[in-house]
């Protein structure tokens, strides 16, 4: 039974990647993402269909992706689709569910306390089966499968000066983060080497070598070398600090200040840092003292994780 995996870049993908060796399907697979620096170094070595970009609740990129999954779909050759969303989801399932397909929706881990808008809407696609990864909500519609982040475990490690940090405020361009640049610009050491991925972020002060986006390797490379992580609430830089090993100081964004259309990310930062995974501030409370708490932590991937929990159906 050969499975499409599709997923939106960003968190999204990061998620349904993480997730693949527990989903049973890592040999008889297919990927269909956008086409960007990060999804052709994690989808390195596996079959991918890019499929046009659709950003935050845009209807025009859905329906160019609807258009997209139809021709996908039409020949057959799948008989399952999982998705981590986020509107391309929708955008596959409806072909897919004419075309008699099992669709399977895992949504992302930044929804602890109930599903997202494509969570809602996909909800109503026949043939759907949905599942969370916090059992606090699961329901009789929504299945608990397991969490991306039953892998990872903090501990502590030797204290170290932070002469190295990376900072990354996302990548979207429809939402900036200005009122953490500028906390951290006014408290990051001087002496510090800094790299600085601000996205679409701007203030009257940037720091020097900003840069809009930082190419997906060389942050990669950049985090793993790096004493400390400063990142905003997104799942993706969650899950790349703790792939570099890193409980990084994370920062939700407030919708009040027009950072991101809801307080998702605020839940999600309580919940990893209930965990221990990272170490969870607001924008204007991020000191140079939380800088060297981070630095004294690692987070390690234990090895150990159950299977995703798919309905019985499946």
């Amino acid at each position: 039974m050969t499975t499409l995996l599709v997923a939106s870049t960003g968190g999204h993908l990061a998620e349904l990647h993480d997730l693949l060796p527990r989903l049973g399907v890592q040999h008889d697979c297919v990927w269909a993402t956008f086409d960007s620096p990060q999804s052709r170094s994690l989808l390195d070595g596996h079959e991918v269909i890019h499929v046009p970009p659709a950003s935050t609740r845009d209807p025009v990129g859905a329906l160019r992706d609807l258009l997209a999954a139809r021709r996908v779909l039409c020949d057959g050759r799948f008989r399952r689709v999982v998705s981590t969303g986020a509107s391309v989801a929708m955008s596959f399932f409806l072909p897919a569910a004419r075309h008699g397909l099992d669709c399977h929706y895992i949504e992302s881990a930044t929804r602890t306390v109930g599903p997202s808008l494509t969570g809602r809407l996909v909800a109503r696609v026949p043939r759907t089966r949905l599942y969370t990864q916090y059992p606090g909500w699961a329901n009789g519609r929504w299945r608990y499968g397991g969490s991306i982040f039953d892998g990872y475990a903090p501990a502590p490690a030797t204290p170290r000066p932070v002469s190295k940090i990376v900072v990354t405020l996302g990548t979207q361009d429809r939402f900036g983060f200005p009122r953490l640049l500028q906390r951290l610009v006014d408290v990051v050491p001087a002496e510090a080497e800094v790299l600085w991925q601000v996205g679409a972020t701007r203030i009257p002060r940037m720091p020097a070598g900003a840069r809009r986006q930082v190419p997906y390797a060389e942050m990669q490379q950049a985090m793993r070398e790096a004493d400390v992580i400063v990142t905003h609430a997104g799942v993706g830089s969650a899950l790349a600090a703790m792939r570099a090993g890193h409980r990084a100081v994370y920062v939700p964004r407030r919708a009040r200040h027009g950072e991101h259309v809801d307080d998702h990310q605020v839940e999600m930062a309580r919940e990893l840092d209930r965990r221990g995974l990272v170490l969870a501030r607001e924008a204007d409370a991020v000191s140079t003292d939380d800088l060297t708490r981070a630095a004294a932590w690692t987070v390690t991937a234990t090895g150990a994780v159950p299977a995703f929990r798919w309905a019985e159906a499946a």
